[in-house]
């Protein structure tokens, strides 16, 4: 793990945000590692997922009967069927997550706001958004430090807000400054993939991402995990939830179709 990078990433931004009271880097922790693996059972790290957008409400209770059967952490459905689901799990444990800004994370920060806590009124338990991928790569690193600030001061500890860094899109370097600007905005989770950016997780991915943020936030990986045996090599790299539409077979132990 490149070590050095993450702390020469670290300090051009503690640099960067000198004056900004409430960022603190010091939650960042390199090379300090967290697994699930052994400790949960995988089907309760899985976000059971529905994102496609011929997806029906007949479609959105089959994946909810799903994930109450086999007790998956989470169902994740875009935020205009958020009350159906939690209505249709209200009885059981599984949470609801939905996604804000999604797919391309262009939204105003305010409309991504107001669209987490309208979802979280609805029912919505988790919030996963979409970084302003573009302010990114640009280097706006307080446009992406606020964009996020905004959805986390909006969920206002009702809900857990992970953060859709869209790891397909950056290089390493942003990589790093994307978990880095989410721990200091407060989010608890980093999560690698829309899954419609024409790339998925990967094993370095995660593993880059565990380093980056240690033991101070959660690693979702997402996209093009369709069985079981790459889902816990996810786990083995350092995630702790797993976002798929193959939840189904990954607990049968077959192969699905893990596109959202």
């Amino acid at each position: 793990m490149n070590a050095e990078l993450i702390g020469r990433v670290r300090s051009r931004l503690v640099e960067y945000f000198g004056k900004v009271d409430h960022t603190d880097f010091s939650l960042v922790e390199p090379e300090e590692k967290r697994t699930a693996e052994d400790k949960t059972p995988l089907t309760a790290l899985i976000d059971h997922t529905l994102l496609k957008p011929e997806a029906t409400g007949v479609d959105i209770d089959r994946v909810c009967d799903e994930a109450a059967h086999h007790q998956f952490a989470s169902v994740c459905v875009n935020p205009c069927w958020v009350d159906r689901a939690a209505k249709r799990l209200e009885e059981s444990s599984v949470k609801v997550c939905t996604v804000i800004g999604f797919p391309l994370g262009a939204a105003t920060s305010q409309v991504k706001a107001y669209e987490a806590a309208q979802a979280i009124d609805l029912g919505a338990d988790e919030i996963d958004m979409v970084i302003n991928i573009g302010a990114l790569l640009a280097g706006e690193y307080e446009v992406v430090y606020e964009d996020i600030r905004a959805v986390v001061k909006a969920s206002s500890g009702r809900a857990v807000v992970k953060v859709i860094i869209e790891t397909a899109l950056l290089s390493e370097e942003k990589k790093i400054a994307a978990c880095i600007l989410a721990s200091s905005a407060g989010a608890d989770f980093v999560k690698t993939s829309t899954g419609f950016a024409g790339g998925g997780a990967t094993i370095d991915d995660v593993a880059l991402m565990r380093a980056v943020v240690g033991s101070a936030m959660g690693v979702k990986a997402s996209g093009g995990i369709r069985d079981y045996a790459g889902a816990k090599a996810m786990v083995r790299a350092g995630a702790d939830r797993l976002g798929t539409s193959s939840g189904v077979a990954i607990a049968k132990g077959e192969v699905g179709n893990s596109s959202y």
